[in-house]
């Protein structure tokens, strides 16, 4: 992490040699969206050098807090709220009120204005079409634990990953008990081959034939899928829709430019092109619906009805179990809890 940090300066100050004001961006969204958003920031405020890092969620979060002392991002963009949720309960968020607050209902924002919904995230099955025809592919969460899918599951690693451990709570948390959801993963891990470091090789390794589904995001599947074989199923039982964030560290340098770059990548002509070309469905409720994608109108998943303070409160602590109980030892977790 000192390391990560010291780059990170390091960087900042030979791109300030320029002259132009340098602004660093933490986010998951992944590098051609954040290209974009570089190259057209820039091109409006030519004295500002946007600087992006392309991490995972978790791994963002992490970060933010190993620099409470020193800040040296400006704007985190993108991560689950319940990550922005558990960032502002210990003042890593700074508050501030973008002009298109009232347009984010109460659910996909925070009450102090520390965070703001920024997109809709559901989460379901990215599957291979080469390799799993449309009527094979696992209709509901439970058909993931058919032994048809035996070593052929692969599985980003949910410790870096925001996706991920949402994922990973909702399932615990559609069981009737917390025990019971970890058995439930404990079936999963007997089904899974391995678990990916990361979207990259995660994508690779589908792609190839080396396993044939996952568990993953709508916006990213549907982008992969320009170039890959890719293909996206919600369970029909209900999705995890997540909501996708955006903040400002607390004590974060420039913060009156970062209000500023929050504003431009959220305006409604913003979030429309990404809509179109980054398949993000944005949570502001003012913008029509004939401005987005055919298939954001017309809804293509039922939402899991979640208690998303329990899945920011206990979250950690599921995932450490999993991680040191569960995680490659599925069968003997069974066996040892029956």
């Amino acid at each position: 992490m000192r390391l990560l940090t010291l780059f990170a300066a390091l960087s900042l100050a030979a791109c300030a040699g320029d002259g132009r004001q340098p602004l660093l961006v933490y986010s998951p969204h992944g590098k051609e969206m954040l290209q974009e958003y570089e190259a057209a920031f820039e091109a409006e405020n030519p004295t500002v050098d946007v600087q992006w890092i392309d991490l995972g969620s978790q791994e963002v979060y992490d970060r933010i807090s190993g620099e409470r002392a020193n800040p040296q991002a400006s704007v985190w963009w993108g991560a689950p709220q319940t990550l922005f949720m558990q960032a502002a309960d210990e003042g890593l968020l700074q508050p501030f009120e973008p002009s298109w607050a009232d347009a984010v209902p109460a659910s996909a924002k925070d009450a102090q204005g520390r965070w703001y919904g920024t997109f809709l995230t559901p989460e379901g099955v990215l599957y291979n079409t080469e390799a799993v025809p449309e009527g094979d592919v696992p209709a509901d969460w439970d058909a993931l634990l058919d032994p048809r899918w035996a070593g052929r599951l692969l599985i980003r690693s949910p410790l870096e990953s925001g996706t991920m451990r949402t994922i990973w709570g909702a399932l615990i948390l559609r069981q009737p008990s917390v025990e019971e959801g970890y058995r439930w993963l404990a079936r999963l891990d007997q089904n899974t081959k391995g678990y990916a470091a990361n979207p990259t090789q995660l994508y690779l390794q589908i792609a190839r034939g080396e396993a044939d589904l996952t568990l993953w995001n709508l916006p990213d599947t549907y982008l992969q899928a320009q170039a890959q074989p890719f293909g996206f199923r919600a369970p029909a039982s209900g999705t995890p829709v997540l909501v996708d964030a955006v903040g400002i560290p607390a004590d974060a340098p420039q913060p009156g430019l970062a209000r500023q770059f929050v504003e431009f990548v959220t305006t409604r002509d913003a979030l429309t092109r990404q809509a179109e070309a980054y398949h993000r469905i944005p949570a502001r409720t003012d913008i029509e619906p004939s401005a987005l994608p055919g298939w954001m109108a017309e809804g293509t998943f039922t939402p899991m009805d979640l208690d998303w303070d329990r899945l920011a409160a206990d979250g950690p602590g599921w995932m450490q179990h999993w991680d040191e109980q569960i995680k490659g030892r599925g069968a003997a977790y069974l066996a040892e809890t029956e």
